[in-house]
């Protein structure tokens, strides 16, 4: 559960209401959000061209690319993504901009009174609110992150994307997705349509052999990483030709991987022109809080150098040691929800720590302090546990990294005062 929380008293007391939907746990299914949208006049039937976007890791900075492209063609684009970090107004872009507090809480409350006698969940009726948005307001094109794995995902009610797009795989969500990754790579190839391009990165083999059987089955077409199209260094090919991209203004070397996922995506379909000279200033000024970022100075860290992540698994700890390679050991803020492998993130990502400052993540269940200490312990690393990130942050020096987890991302943004805009 997201424990969303708003100033304005209207948005409020609809985020009430939504926290008493699915309390603390996710429910995949598609009944329930097809009924909903069904009493609210079939939105998600009345939206622009839409990009529908899955994926373990990395899903959520290819959405970042592809929104920054379309706006620099000078088009305009509706956004869904999630969780929030600050507020979570932050879910629904609509034509560029995050919705207003007055409409959100005009939508929520829609949504949620046709919810009624339904079950609907959390997301599922923040989903129908974002599609209501995005339904009443005209833009060029429409964004949409898939919430968790894709084929029973609030999100894959959209009839006709005109093209999606998978982004990395990994293990994460094993209780909803199973623990093997071919079982993973087909839930998210379950966002595939009949005839719809579907992007894709290259995968390990098992990964391989179930998104082959999903597409098949699904007859959509299969646009790979290393078949239909490349990135190498800077230098992106496909059957239309060569792009000398830009470094990705997103730090760590799997942006340029993202960002060429974008690229891709973009260059096969045809609902949306984006010329070549929008896709690499899209690159260049693409940004997604909290995916290695570095903050601000701001009333948290002062003047510091300090570096944000959201990362919670191996694939995502990876990424970090990769982007951290040549780099002074940090100094790692770790904290962790319960449900994610800490022992796993932190055995990837500990070549790259000096040491390890263990805190909860507020408001969440999440891995004790203690818990994160004796698995850094066992790994060699020296640990401490503390209450919270200004407390740990205040016995430190030299470069840090806050990882570990996007509610806990959250939280360090505002108390930096630098909320996503």
């Amino acid at each position: 559960m997201d424990f969303a929380r708003s100033s304005d008293p209207a948005v409020q007391r609809q985020l009430d209401r939504l926290a008493a939907l699915s309390p603390g746990r996710d429910i995949l299914g598609l009944e329930r959000i097809t009924a909903l949208l069904d009493r609210l006049g079939n939105p998600e039937r009345r939206l622009p061209p839409v990009l529908h976007v899955a994926g373990t890791n990395g899903k959520g900075s290819t959405c970042a690319f592809l929104r920054a492209a379309i706006e620099a063609a000078g088009l305009s684009a509706h956004v869904y993504t999630s969780p929030h970090l600050v507020r979570f107004n932050e879910r629904i872009r609509v034509a560029g901009r995050l919705i207003d507090d007055d409409k959100l809480a005009r939508l929520l409350k829609e949504a949620l009174d046709s919810a009624q006698g339904l079950g609907a969940s959390f997301f599922e009726v923040t989903t129908a609110a974002a599609f209501l948005a995005f339904s009443r307001t005209p833009a060029d094109a429409c964004i949409v992150e898939v919430g968790l794995g894709g084929r029973l995902d609030a999100t894959n009610v959209i009839p006709w994307p005109v093209v999606c797009g998978i982004a990395a795989l990994g293990i994460d969500h094993q209780a909803f997705l199973g623990d093997e990754l071919g079982q993973i790579a087909a839930e998210k190839a379950g966002i595939a349509r009949n005839g719809v391009p579907m992007v894709t990165l290259a995968y390990p083999d098992a990964a391989e052999a179930s998104i082959d059987a999903v597409l098949a089955a699904s007859g959509a077409l299969r646009l790979k990483q290393g078949v239909a199209w490349s990135v190498e260094q800077r230098a992106y090919r496909d059957r239309f030709g060569r792009i000398d991209l830009p470094a990705p203004a997103l730090p760590g070397a799997h942006q340029m991987r993202n960002a060429g996922l974008a690229t891709a995506m973009l260059r096969h379909q045809d609902a949306v022109e984006v010329p070549e000279a929008a896709l690499v200033e899209g690159i260049r000024a693409a940004h997604w809080p909290a995916r290695l970022q570095r903050l601000a100075p701001g009333p948290l860290i002062g003047r510091r150098e300090v570096w944000l992540d959201g990362g919670h698994n191996e694939s995502a700890a990876d990424a970090l040691v990769q982007a951290l390679d040549g780099q002074p050991r940090t100094e790692l803020i770790l904290g962790m929800l319960a449900n994610k492998d800490a022992a796993a993130f932190l055995r990837v990502l500990a070549p790259a720590v000096r040491s390890v400052s263990a805190v909860p993540v507020a408001d969440h269940e999440h891995h004790a302090p203690e818990e994160l200490v004796r698995i850094a312990h066992g790994l060699g690393l020296p640990a401490r546990a503390f209450a919270d990130v200004p407390s740990a942050l205040a016995e430190l020096s030299g470069p840090v990294l806050i990882a570990g987890s996007l509610y806990l991302a959250g939280t360090v943004l505002a108390l930096n005062d630098q909320a996503p805009q």
